[in-house]
């Protein structure tokens, strides 16, 4: 395996888990201040941010999926050429999922904390966006056959 190759693995992972980083990292942000918003108005803070704040982590996990199923392709002959783009573009791709899935969840912890209603609704749009980095996980194995 030559050195583009290891390139494409470790980008599947490093890109995936930065989008993670900073998506949570933004909803994290958004729930502090959303509770603080909910303490200094006497309303209950809702618990539930913590799973917003939190959403983005899965697309790590899809980053270290993609790495192993790269890995894989390279043990039964696949390009180092081919290992390098996926994981670069995979990762990417999935990373950016994870950052803007964070943005959402941050607007969802600002919208229940003001209304306290809507929490299904948050979750349903903060999942449609996690669909990116499935859809760019199985659609990279795909490449890899």
């Amino acid at each position: 395996m030559n050195s583009l190759a290891y390139i494409g693995l470790a980008c599947a992972l490093a890109l995936s888990a930065l989008g993670s980083g900073l998506g949570a990292g933004a909803a994290a942000q958004a729930a502090v201040g959303s509770w603080k918003k909910c303490y200094a108005n006497g309303k209950p803070a809702p618990f539930i941010m913590v799973a917003f704040a939190g959403a983005p982590l899965t697309q790590t996990i899809y980053g270290f999926l993609l790495m192993n199923f790269i890995s894989a392709a390279l043990v039964a002959g696949a390009s180092p050429v081919l290992a390098f783009g996926v994981g670069v573009f995979g990762g990417l791709a999935i990373g950016l999922s994870a950052w803007m899935q964070g943005k959402t969840a941050a607007s969802a912890c600002d919208a229940l904390a003001e209304t306290g209603k809507g929490t299904a609704n948050y979750f349903i749009v903060i999942g449609i966006v996690e669909t990116v980095a499935l859809f760019t996980l199985v659609f990279s194995l795909l490449l890899l056959q």
